[in-house]
């Protein structure tokens, strides 16, 4: 009988389901895209119930496969979109209202508020994080302060929270856990990453009672059984882990100082910086990369927020293309970027810049200029806020030669070569491209002794393409001081 390791990724856009091998193979897959909501400017939200619901489709579809292939799964692991706030009602499982998604800046005012009382220096050293509307902190503070059902239900003992993990972890459960694991609770904004405890200068700060928070578990650990109703029989839960450090994970990035790089809807470079906290000069995020039997491992981290979501809006705002794929042939047929840039802030801009109320910018505009180069643009926006972030690893004394990269853009090889070009660095792209939810499935197998070490897992990891970078110093440059103008003209607030 096959053996399998059951993930599921649940992240901004869709929800899947995967099957690997023990090896690290994915054997089968499911996914469901799901829809994103806008009520207004800068808002995003997602509906939870269709967040659970999509996942519940997914699971069942993968689960019922492994019957057909006379398999057993022996533990399921969760991945998630990290900040997105989901509050719900204790008794009823329902939510009180739209899930706040990672992406949206509605508490951008407070932030700058909440700034100018001198915290953000001290919140840094508790959280490793900046004060801005990405983290969950301040959406569920928008939730207590808005929302008149959620007040009624703190007053009663009855609201819970939770990022994503937390609430298809009580889903799948009924309600029998309520738990993340550290990851995710230090994208919070209100997790102590030095402690390991939810912050109680912070939480009455923000006046966040205590007692709507998850228990917060290890990475490789303990998270309950799925309920036999939902899954026909109950399977283990074994590893909890925030989707960028699960490709983190899952690229096997062990050893302190190698990096890795993550193109979904936003792009995250994560490096691993062993047991050391580093508080970046340059707005860099510290964060927990993963914790194993109580020890915990951090990582810094910088964040694009516009990354396949650039392509997305190609595709369905302006219509340019009809599937993201045909980038490809586009960008091979076009010999330069004819000037053109464009600065993706549509819901402002991440590190190193942070600034909420950046929005998305074209410049460069000639009667030449047409879908081709504003193709060409988006795409290329991506490889040079990665320079930014390299940029800032640098300042910070860090310098990185190699990237092991994934995400859906990386399949990509024009952009992966461009990446390494503006980069200047080596760029790794593994054979399996389903990194986050692979690191999910090694955490999972971790636990119940599938896997005996991380050295055993990084056993599984193998590349599949190398890409070094192809173009002269002075070309470089060029392109980068065009990026620099354009960004520059989008920070004028």
């Amino acid at each position: 009988m096959s053996r399998f390791i059951l993930a599921i990724d649940q992240g901004t856009t869709s929800s899947r389901a995967i099957l690997f091998s023990l090896s690290g193979k994915p054997i089968y897959s499911s996914q469901k895209e799901f829809r994103q909501y806008f009520p207004k400017n800068g808002w995003v939200e997602h509906n939870p119930n269709e967040i659970w619901s999509t996942t519940k489709k997914v699971l069942i579809e993968v689960i019922n496969k492994s019957k057909k292939l006379k398999g057993k799964i022996l533990t399921i692991g969760i991945t998630n979109q990290r900040e997105t706030t989901i509050l719900w009602d204790k008794k009823t499982g329902k939510p009180v209202y739209n899930a706040i998604v990672w992406q949206d800046r509605r508490t951008a005012e407070f932030c700058k508020k909440f700034k100018s009382k001198n915290r953000e220096k001290l919140i840094n050293r508790k959280t490793g994080l900046l004060i801005d509307p990405y983290f969950s902190g301040t959406k569920i503070k928008w939730i207590l302060d808005n929302i008149p059902r959620a007040k009624k239900l703190v007053k009663n003992n009855n609201l819970l929270f939770g990022t994503v993990d937390t609430f298809l972890l009580w889903k799948l459960t009924k309600g029998k856990v309520h738990a993340t694991d550290a990851t995710n609770a230090s994208r919070t904004m209100l997790f102590n990453i030095s402690n390991n405890e939810w912050d109680k200068g912070i939480l009455k700060s923000l006046k966040i009672p205590k007692n709507i928070l998850p228990q917060v578990k290890d990475s490789s650990d303990d998270f309950g059984l799925t309920d036999k109703s939902i899954t026909g029989k109950s399977y283990p839960i074994n590893g909890v882990v925030g989707d960028q450090q699960a490709a983190t994970i899952g690229q096997s990035c062990f050893a302190k100082g190698s990096v890795k790089s993550t193109y979904g809807t936003g792009a995250f470079i994560l490096m691993n910086t062993g047991s050391k906290k580093i508080y970046s000069k340059n707005k860099l995020l510290t964060t927990i990369c993963y914790r194993l039997n109580g020890k915990t491992t951090y990582a810094l981290e910088g964040s694009i927020f516009i990354a396949g979501a650039g392509v997305q809006w190609l595709r369905d705002k302006i219509k340019f293309i009809k599937k993201a794929s045909e980038t490809e042939k586009i960008l091979k047929s076009s010999i330069s970027n004819k000037g053109v840039y464009l600065v993706p802030a549509f819901t402002g801009l991440g590190a190193p810049y942070w600034n909420p109320k950046s929005r998305g910018i074209l410049c460069g505009l000639t009667r030449d200029t047409g879908p081709k180069e504003i193709i060409r643009a988006t795409i290329e926006s991506v490889a040079y806020q990665t320079y930014d972030l390299f940029e800032a690893m640098k300042n910070d004394g860090l310098r990185p030669k190699i990237v092991r990269v994934d995400g859906g853009m990386v399949r990509n090889n024009w952009f992966s070569q461009f990446l390494s070009n503006v980069v200047n660095v080596k760029v790794y792209r593994p054979k399996v491209n389903e990194t986050t939810a692979l690191g999910a499935a090694f955490m999972a197998g971790l636990k119940i002794g599938v896997y005996k070490s991380l050295k055993d897992i990084s056993k599984n990891w193998k590349v599949e393409k190398k890409f070094f970078p192809k173009i002269k110093n002075n070309q470089r440059k060029k392109l980068l001081n065009g990026w620099s103008k354009s960004i520059r003209k989008t920070l004028l607030d």
